[in-house]
């Protein structure tokens, strides 16, 4: 075979960028952990001296995670006054947890993805999968950081009222289930946007419904709001308003199942709110920034999460309308369509 040089040493710069941006993950863990952005933010022009003196750290170090975050392009360097700045924009990716725009989440379920290689990799050669509740801690809480800034963004203005009728049944004060809650992030958004209403959260995963009772407690809405361990095709009760599985329905090993239990869950007039990854029907047309992502998440968590499951269905995330709208029917629902949509989202609303 002929190599193209053009097409090698594009390659090659593109790989580099790659490591770059794989070197710069742990630093913007640390950048978190360690308070760095938020001490930066609104800030203006910083030494490093005085950020090192302000977050209480050595200055060798805050000086060269300073210099590695300027070359990410994550602040801004003055070489004049030897200074850097956390822009308006970045603080919003970088230090607000309540920015829709809030990434920082999303390297720790990076953290996890890296620290759970040897696991996936016995999974791809023994066909095991993984569970959800057999990766690393970082994962949880990962995942919840990087939804939670969406949900809040998007849940009461606009994905509940494209539900038919639900914002107001909300308002007059309903039942909702939150099925595959993890740490409970969505069940609190929606507790207090509609006060009127009690929420049940259901999760399988112990450590996380112990978490959303924390987190539940310190919103102010454990009057209102309760957690249970429960899988989506066991949880108990009957006669919801509304059931919502937020980012999982892919990670279950029988989605099919599950729909079954949702529609035998509903009261009357009832909806089955189903919000998944964003994703054409076609992998041709996932193949871009996001369904990169996806896709790569997808390959080490929400796969072997299906695949070690009974069933083991494996829709992954960046299943796409047509796929979720089959499980919805073959669980038993006549009605299912499209509500809403953001860049990273899809929201389908079901019902009977």
């Amino acid at each position: 075979m002929q190599v193209d040089e053009g097409k090698l040493n594009a390659l090659t710069g593109r790989m580099v960028a790659e490591f770059g941006a794989l070197a710069s993950a742990p630093l913007v863990i640390l950048g978190d952990r360690l308070g760095l952005y938020k001490a930066m933010a609104g800030a203006g022009p910083t030494t490093a001296e005085q950020l090192s003196g302000k977050a209480g750290l050595r200055l060798r170090y805050a000086q060269e995670w300073l210099n590695a975050q300027a070359a990410s392009g994550f602040v801004e360097y003055d070489p004049a006054r030897e200074t850097y700045a956390l822009s308006p924009e970045a603080a919003l990716v970088l230090a607000d947890d309540s920015s829709p725009t809030f990434m920082v989440g999303g390297f720790e379920c990076v953290m996890a993805m890296c620290m759970d290689i040897d696991k996936v990799q016995k999974a791809f050669v023994d066909g095991t999968g993984l569970g959800w509740h057999e990766h690393h801690p970082s994962l949880f809480s990962g995942t919840e950081r990087f939804f939670r800034a969406g949900y809040h963004a998007n849940l009461e203005p606009s994905w509940i009222p494209a539900l038919d009728g639900m914002s107001a049944r909300l308002q007059a004060g309903a039942r909702v289930a939150d099925v595959g809650c993890g740490f409970g992030a969505s069940t609190i958004v929606l507790a207090n946007a509609y006060p009127q209403s009690t929420f049940v959260g259901y999760d399988y995963h112990e450590p996380s419904i112990l978490a959303a009772r924390e987190r539940a407690q310190q919103a102010g809405v454990a009057d209102r709001v309760s957690f249970e361990v429960a899988g989506a095709k066991n949880y108990p009760g009957r006669g919801f308003d509304l059931v919502a599985f937020f980012d999982c329905l892919h990670d279950m090993g029988d989605p099919v199942g599950a729909a079954r239990h949702v529609r035998d869950t509903l009261a009357d007039g009832g909806i089955w709110m189903i919000v998944e990854p964003f994703a054409h029907d076609r992998v041709e047309d996932n193949l871009n920034p996001v369904g990169r992502v996806y896709y790569s998440a997808s390959t080490m968590i929400c796969t072997p999460c299906s695949l070690s499951q009974e069933v083991g269905l494996g829709l992954g995330a960046q299943a796409g309308e047509q796929r979720l709208r089959a499980v919805a029917t073959e669980g038993g629902f006549s009605h299912f369509r499209r509500a809403a949509e953001t860049p990273f989202n899809l929201v389908f609303e079901a019902r009977l």
